[in-house]
């Protein structure tokens, strides 16, 4: 993964690394079926639940991996880190089962839900006006140069690495498939998908999905130049990230075969189908590849496909809302 100190690129053998450093503290999750999902669309489908995940989302592989290997002097410092939620949650947790002080920086349009379960677990909470000014620079202004260790919610190769984890089992459990769709935020989980999938199943088709209204990966991908969006409005709060990072748009171009984007619309009937159908409590860009699958943006039939349910920590309460007028048409 590095030649003295220089980051030069993350591999297989680095999510198998992290598989051994996370294992017994991080949850195997299930993988789930549904005859009624594969009548639907005529494919053979498997679910790999990450919203079982500890602390409710894949994020909790990436930042033990990543906050386990710190050395002695990293750890007395602490860590900071800063997200909407679900990285937020995972460091704290990992912080707290390291024994770590941990700083978390979150823009005030978080889901409150998912700052009450920061707090929970420990961490000191810092809020920005995501309208003016960047997480990036509110954490940097805060470590300084002798402070708490920065750790960013993808764009680090430890991450990456502990969120290819979850591709790496879906695949040892299911055997080879012919795609597999990803969520795609700042696209550590995708690019850790992707290299798990170029190692297990090499014949496996990889596609990330994310919000329309946040298609800056999608852009990049198919640009090959790195796009960015400001604070985009989506339901799909986890994918809200400007940009892919430095180290994971190569790693999107070199070992994704596709981007997709998919609406608000879609994502808000495909959450009512998991939630109603399979019993499953998912939050919005947990289901990113699941819908771009029901609405037809990737064709799946005749394939055994694997979809990954990135994460389940959703305020209820805002979502049923919206869920009120979306109507029960998947089920036919």
């Amino acid at each position: 993964m590095t030649n003295e100190g220089r980051i030069l690129e993350v591999t297989y053998d680095d999510i198998v690394s992290a598989a051994r450093q996370i294992e017994g503290v991080a949850h195997r999750t299930p993988v789930v079926t549904s005859r009624t999902l594969d009548a639907r669309l005529g494919a053979t489908v498997r679910l790999k639940c990450e919203n079982l995940q500890r602390m409710g989302a894949f994020k909790f592989r990436g930042a033990y991996n990543a906050l386990s290997r710190l050395d002695d002097v990293a750890r007395a410092r602490g860590v900071i880190a800063y997200s909407s939620g679900n990285h937020a949650q995972a460091v704290a947790l990992a912080g707290r089962l390291l024994g770590l002080a941990t700083t978390i920086v979150m823009p005030s349009d978080a889901p409150a839900v998912k700052r009450r379960a920061t707090e929970g677990y420990g961490a000191r909470v810092v809020i920005y006006d995501p309208r003016t000014e960047r997480r990036e620079d509110v954490a940097r202004r805060i470590a300084g140069d002798r402070g708490p260790a920065l750790i960013p919610p993808f764009d680090h190769p430890h991450v990456i690495a502990g969120q290819g984890t979850a591709a790496k089992e879906l695949f040892d459990e299911v055997g080879p498939l012919d795609l597999l769709l990803v969520p795609c935020g700042g696209g550590g989980l995708l690019s850790g998908s992707a290299l798990a999938a170029r190692a297990l199943s090499p014949g496996c088709r990889v596609i990330g999905v994310e919000p329309e209204a946040g298609d800056d990966a999608t852009r990049s991908f198919r640009t090959g130049v790195l796009c960015a969006v400001d604070n985009p409005v989506t339901i799909a709060d986890g994918a809200r990230t400007p940009s892919l990072g430095k180290l994971t748009f190569p790693l999107v171009r070199r070992h994704v075969d596709d981007m997709v984007t998919v609406s608000d619309e879609a994502l808000l009937h495909a959450l009512r189908f998991v939630w109603e159908r399979l019993k499953l409590v998912v939050e919005p860009t947990a289901v990113l590849g699941l819908a771009a699958a029901l609405q037809g943006k990737i064709d799946v039939a005749g394939r055994r496909v694997g979809v990954i349910l990135s994460g389940g920590n959703v305020d209820i309460v805002a979502i049923a809302a919206r869920l009120r007028d979306v109507p029960d048409d998947l089920s036919r």
